[in-house]
């Protein structure tokens, strides 16, 4: 029997293993299906809510993957079963409500356990919910709940206008939250020590095998932890700058757009 060089595969969704239009290719649904016949775990690691990765694991066919969600605030498995949670505390999501910020340039977002909830009607979002159809309710977060809150993260157009934003939380929430861009127009607040890395690392306590035994691949800031404690880590060449930055010994592949996660495990694992 061939000796497989790794016993999972951990890959980021957007901007990564989905292609520039978001959704994943044909090309890389063949390899991920060869390599789960072959044994290989598939987990997808993500800031996106469960409902997302579950309609592209359908178009995979994958039958043992794990969805590694809200950039590790949620682990669940193929069912949608709960594996591992941690949420924001409730009274730290309803201060995050009150912030100030300009609210004619940034939109602020949760997603919670029973959806996702935003400020105001942002249409163009969809782009990136095509497959799912998971979409926003409008409410008004002075009257919104804090309750089973995975992230609460801000969107703008000009990267610029977070700048001010990120430095306002992290001076009043930086101790007791983790903030991390999940794109370079989104800044995303999770509870105290949550990332996919750790996210990982509570999924893997119930295996046969380490971290040392994964493989994984991204293009986020909200990707270091994952990739500096995988076995091998690779960041894409389309990563956010500050990734590759925070990153410097990490092997770089090739674009999303050409599907290069697909094609450097085809190669590393032998299948034609």
């Amino acid at each position: 029997m061939q000796q497989l060089p790794f016993k999972a595969v951990v890959s980021d969704l957007d901007g990564t293993l989905l292609n520039a239009n978001h959704v994943i290719g044909d090309f890389t649904i063949e390899i991920l299906n060869k390599l789960e016949q072959k044994g290989v775990d598939i987990i997808l690691a993500t800031g996106r809510n469960h409902t997302d990765v579950s309609s592209i694991l359908g178009k995979i066919g994958a039958e043992h993957a794990v969805m590694i969600t809200s950039n590790g605030a949620r682990v669940r498995d193929l069912k949608g079963n709960l594996i591992y949670s941690n949420s924001l505390p409730e009274e730290i999501v309803l201060e995050l409500y009150k912030i100030p910020f300009d609210r004619t340039k940034i939109c602020i977002n949760t997603y919670q356990d029973d959806g996702w909830f935003i400020n105001k009607d942002v249409p163009e979002l969809a782009k990136y919910h095509k497959d799912s159809g998971f979409m926003y309710e409008v409410v008004d977060f002075t009257k919104h709940h804090g309750r089973g809150t995975e992230k609460v993260f801000f969107i703008a157009r000009d990267p610029k206008d977070l700048v001010e934003l990120e430095d306002y939380l992290r001076t009043h929430f930086g101790d007791k939250t983790t903030i991390v861009y999940s794109a370079v127009t989104c800044l995303e607040v999770m509870n105290k020590n949550v990332s996919k890395g750790d996210a990982l690392a509570h999924l893997l306590e119930n295996r046969n095998y380490g971290l040392k035994d994964c493989i994984a691949f991204g293009d986020g800031q909200n990707d270091v932890e994952m990739l500096s404690l995988a076995g091998k880590g690779y960041v894409m060449a389309n990563a956010d700058p500050r990734l590759k930055e925070a990153c410097p010994e990490l092997e770089e592949i090739g674009f999303n757009k050409d599907e290069a996660v697909a094609k450097h495990l085809a190669e590393l694992f032998g299948i034609k």
